[in-house]
């Protein structure tokens, strides 16, 4: 068995030798020398370039993120602290919200706004909306959003649309909230928009639509793997069971 271990390693390190067309002296080494030119072909031309594949650094970016979820807010407090700037209570603001103290970050994002000079920043506005949405206060979230700018990126307008929505619902504007959560739907990835149309649908009594829109959640769940499926965890296993109480009532499309 370690004898086949070995000559794995040979192959798969020549073949990545081949397709990279590195240094053919490797050959040689890793055909006399198996086990440590193998080993030192890994550290001297793989490692080094698992550093520049973006699936790599994001792997590693959750890694560092689920051993140390405070590393990204004591390094912004850091640079801070350094430097009393409008960008670090930015940053500083970014950290708390991802980490869901929003109460925390809503000061925050008020001050980088009144130190940034000219217009307001479109994108900081709608962080400071969101998080004022997290913290209850849709109607000042809502506010702050119709002064604001629309976004130039659809991908931004989309976010932005998206979070009108969430503050029109919990102001109890829910025509309004169905008719955005129907459009944007349509274009943004993951599956928020569609969970909270879905739930509103069903709310307001649109059972059959509600099932076409999980449905769709449901083919899209069936196409990813387990790890893509555990970003959206909570909203793919809502779906899941909202479409089968919809099914159990006997709703069909």
């Amino acid at each position: 068995m370690p004898y086949l271990l070995v000559i794995a390693l040979q192959v798969a390190c020549i073949v990545h030798l081949m397709r990279r067309g590195g240094n053919p002296l490797w050959v040689t080494a890793l055909i006399f020398l198996p086990v440590v030119s193998a080993i030192a072909y890994f550290f001297v031309e793989i490692l080094p370039g698992l550093g520049q594949n973006r699936h790599v650094r994001t792997a590693r970016a959750k890694a560092v993120a689920a051993l140390d979820p405070e590393r990204e807010l004591r390094a912004a407090r850091s640079a801070l602290d350094l430097a009393d700037t409008a960008a670090n209570r930015l940053r500083v603001a970014d950290a708390l919200a991802a980490l869901g103290r929003h109460e925390e970050a809503v000061p925050l994002y008020r001050e980088s706004l009144r130190m940034t000079a000219g217009d307001p920043d479109t994108r900081t506005q709608d962080k400071l909306a969101n998080a004022l949405y997290e913290t209850g206060q849709a109607a000042e979230a809502l506010a702050l959003l119709d002064e604001s700018a629309e976004p130039l990126g659809q991908s931004e307008r989309d976010r932005q649309q998206l979070l009108r929505a969430k503050t029109l619902e919990h102001l109890g504007r829910k025509p309004e909230a169905l008719e955005l959560y129907a459009d944007v739907v349509t274009r943004m990835p993951g599956e928020e928009a569609r969970c909270r149309y879905a739930a509103l649908l069903i709310d307001q009594g649109w059972d059959r639509k509600a099932l076409v829109v999980l449905e769709e959640v449901e083919k899209r769940m069936k196409r990813m793997d387990r790890q893509q499926r555990a970003a959206e965890a909570d909203m793919y296993r809502w779906a899941t069971e909202a479409l089968a109480g919809l099914r159990a009532k006997g709703v069909t499309a």
